[in-house]
This record gives C-alpha cells, sequence and structure tokens, in this order.
C-alpha cells in the first residue's frame, strides 16, 4: 500500500488516496498495525480520502485504536493531502463523521471551518462542549509541568464519561488574547501534541469568558488560530487556521 504521512502542529496521521476504494475494507486491525510507533508507521490516526457525490472529497478518519471520530487537525492535513492530489484549487467542500465542511489553504497554511456549537454546558467549574467531537476544558496554572496524562486519563475513564469517552483539555491564559493548550485524546489514550477540536473546544470557552472574536493557540506541537462569532447561547462562523505539512511518503506491505 501506498501513503503518506502528514502532520498539523505535530498531531501526525497516515494518509491515504483512497479515491479508487481500493482500500475500502481495510481493517482495524491493519489501521492499528499502521498507527503503531514500534510496529508500523506510527501515527494518531489514520485517513482515507474517498470521493464523495456532490463534493471534492470525503474524510474518513480512524484514531489510531480503530476508533472513528471527527479529527480538526486530521481535517486540516486532509485538505492539504487533497491539494496535493489536485482535487481542488484554493478552497473546497468536503464530508466528514460530523457532516459537511469547508476549508481554504494558502501557503501551507489552512482555515478550516467547524460546525456549529449549540451550548456549552457546566460541569462543576470546568466545561463541556461537542466541536465535531466531544470535549472537557478545564483551566489550570503552570500547564507546562501539569501531569496532563493522569489527569486526563482520570476524567475520560470517571462515571461521567466512560462509556461513551471524551477528549480532556487543559487550559492556561497566556495573555488577553492567547492560551496554551493540551490534550488528552480518547481513541489514542495518550496525550498528543495537538488536538484541533481540542483546541477548538478550548478557544470557544476562552471566547466566551472575554467577549473575543479571534485567539491564538499554542500547543507543544505549533500555534493556531480560532475565529468564531457567537449569537445567545451558540457559536457560528468557527474556523481553525493553521499549518499542515506532508512529512514524507512510502510502501508498506499489509497482512490482510
Amino acid at each position: 500500500m501506498e501513503f503518506y504521512k502528514y502532520q498539523g502542529t505535530g498531531n501526525d496521521f497516515v494518509m491515504i488516496d483512497n479515491r479508487s476504494g481500493e482500500w475500502d475494507n481495510l481493517s482495524i486491525e491493519n489501521i492499528q498495525n499502521l498507527c503503531d510507533r514500534r510496529f508500523g508507521v506510527g501515527a494518531d490516526g489514520l485517513i482515507k480520502i474517498n470521493k464523495a457525490v456532490g463534493l471534492d472529497f470525503e474524510v474518513d478518519y480512524y484514531n489510531s485504536d480503530g476508533s472513528k471520530s471527527f479529527c480538526g487537525n486530521g481535517a486540516r492535513c486532509s485538505v492539504a493531502f487533497a491539494f496535493f492530489l489536485d482535487i481542488f484549487e484554493g478552497t473546497c467542500k468536503f464530508n466528514a463523521i460530523d457532516g459537511e465542511h469547508e476549508a481554504e489553504i494558502h501557503n501551507g497554511i489552512i482555515k478550516l471551518k467547524m460546525r456549529d456549537v449549540n451550548h456549552i454546558y457546566n460541569d462543576g467549574e470546568d466545561a463541556v462542549l461537542d466541536t465535531g467531537s466531544p470535549h472537557y476544558v478545564k483551566y489550570v496554572e503552570d500547564l507546562i509541568n501539569y501531569n496532563v496524562f493522569a489527569e486526563g486519563h482520570g476524567i475520560r475513564n470517571s462515571e461521567n464519561y466512560f462509556e461513551k469517552g471524551i477528549n480532556v483539555n487543559f487550559v492556561e491564559k497566556v495573555s488577553d488574547n492567547e492560551i496554551f493548550v493540551r490534550t488528552y485524546e480518547r481513541g489514542v489514550e495518550d496525550e498528543t501534541y495537538s488536538c484541533g477540536t481540542g483546541v477548538t473546544a478550548s478557544a470557544l470557552t476562552f471566547l466566551e469568558k472575554n467577549n473575543l472574536i479571534s485567539v491564538k493557540v499554542k500547543t507543544l506541537g505549533g500555534d493556531l488560530k480560532v475565529y468564531a462569532e457567537k449569537d445567545g447561547d451558540s457559536f457560528h462562523n468557527i474556523w481553525l487556521e493553521g499549518p499542515a505539512k506532508q512529512v514524507f511518503k512510502g510502501k508498506i506491505d499489509l497482512l490482510k
């Protein structure tokens, strides 16, 4: 199988051009093996670019454990990959597990429109919301030294969230228009260098608290920006912006 490796602010993915349908039946075991960092290519997830009726393409995303969800950084990498494959020029529309999205690419920077968020719920002093995937947002201090794995694992496996799972974001205010975010991701079951839906969820809570329309977001893997408009309790016209890059191309034998 021919594959490409992409990363978006350190969130890395095995990318497959599946417009021919050749890899429609790729097994969960295949996906897990490809994402294994010791015995495979190594990645946080795997993405198949499929044909889509009436749209430019479809993003078929899998976490490294084989489960499915929407992934913001994965979607941005998919846009970069589809642009590399000459599927579109400049702007595109594609389908993902959470519905239709639009995006644009300029000089390696991808701007992705996210789904609307109708409400931010409270869990004590923390927040819970869905930005294509469910997210828990907790504000902390001294985030660089915070035990993200232990604390994130505990919340993700707590009684309220164990069955369906939840991504857990820890946020520190850097300045009046910048935050630092670290995320424990379900499906990967570890901290990743960046999480696009988590960055978006964290940014929306900050925008709501501070009555802003945009915020810079620092992650371990790089910098992103989030823009949004608020109408009552709802957010719409939400955009996630940042870089995505091709790392390498290769071929690998699969045991089917």
